[in-house]
């Protein structure tokens, strides 16, 4: 299996060609022989000379052709679109071929996307259909916190809907794994309510009694070192202070709030469960700044390190 990431641009009129552009800079030569970025070098030497960067893009660049590129810095484009869909979809072909080992996704636009005609909810959903996967799961890594989600870019009534037995217990199993493959033996994991005060006895609702509990009991009985539900105004305090090494969040804002207090501009997007490894930023597109040389690539750093983390651990268990 290859030792290179493949960084994908994202949007060619956001921050990710400006993102990339620095990460790659800044990295040793070691480094840089193994990353790619799939995207546009029109776009990438239009961002190297916003950032006035001296350093030579194309051996490190998988070209993909945008017509009309460069496009305008901050424009809502079903073209760029269009361009953010095709980078993704050919690292995901160069994945699965075993020509890159982990691929780094800088941001997309939901809207941008939709409007070429590429309905997804982002990137989690588009790669679970580029690889054909039954399921796969956000994990918000940060250093002190981290979090898997039941589920995502849903509704909050579809979310809690969502929070059936079944799937709760599968996040648990896929949170499980993941730590114990990045290094974890024996992961802490907390599982967090749905309602308040995890209903109360059922006063305030009855899902985490009937729905969440039953998985809690299910995978302490595989030997998962899980407990839950906890209420969840305290359990992101407990974990952040070294209780639990996991955090299984019912929904998107239960998870993505405290992560993104404590590690806004550190914290890495990472796909579990899918067939191929997938990191990411953890921020958007940035359109207000596009273009003006000012967007921070710390995220992107944290991005590339997890995937180096991920693809040097492959490495070991094989």
């Amino acid at each position: 299996m290859s030792n290179i990431i493949g960084i994908t641009m994202g949007d060619p009129c956001g921050v990710g060609p400006e993102i990339a552009v620095r990460a790659l800079a800044e990295m040793s030569v070691e480094e840089r022989d193994r990353t790619r970025i799939y995207g546009n070098l029109v776009t990438l030497e239009k961002a190297r000379s916003a950032l006035d960067i001296d350093v030579d893009l194309a051996p490190f660049v998988v070209d993909l052709p945008i017509e009309g590129a460069p496009l305008a810095w901050g424009q809502l484009s079903a073209v760029a679109g269009d361009a953010a869909f095709r980078f993704i979809e050919k690292a995901v072909r160069d994945a699965e071929a075993g020509a890159i080992g982990c691929i780094v996704t800088a941001p997309i636009n939901k809207e941008a996307l939709n409007l070429a005609g590429h309905h997804y909810d982002g990137h989690t959903g588009m790669l679970r259909s580029l690889t054909g996967s039954k399921a796969a799961y956000m994990l918000l890594a940060s250093e002190r916190l981290k979090v898997i989600h039941v589920s995502t870019h849903v509704s909050l009534q579809e979310a809690i809907r969502r929070a059936t037995t079944e799937r709760v217990l599968a996040t648990i199993r896929a949170g499980d794994a993941h730590l114990k493959r990045i290094g974890y033996a024996a992961p802490k994991i907390a599982v967090a309510g749905i309602n308040p005060h995890c209903g109360e006895n059922g006063l305030f609702g009855t899902e985490d009694d009937d729905q969440i509990a039953p998985a809690v009991a299910a995978a302490r009985a595989e030997g998962i070192d899980v407990q839950g539900p906890i209420s969840a105004d305290t359990v992101f305090y407990r974990a952040y202070s070294g209780a639990f090494d996991l955090i299984v969040a019912q929904y998107h804002d239960q998870g993505h709030i405290p992560i993104k207090l404590v590690a806004f501009d550190t914290a890495v997007n990472v796909s579990v469960d899918l067939p191929i490894d997938r990191t990411s930023v953890d921020h958007g597109t940035a359109f207000d700044i596009a273009g003006k040389g000012i967007a921070n690539h710390g995220n992107m750093n944290s991005a590339i390190a997890y995937a180096r983390k991920l693809v040097s651990g492959r490495d070991k268990q094989g």
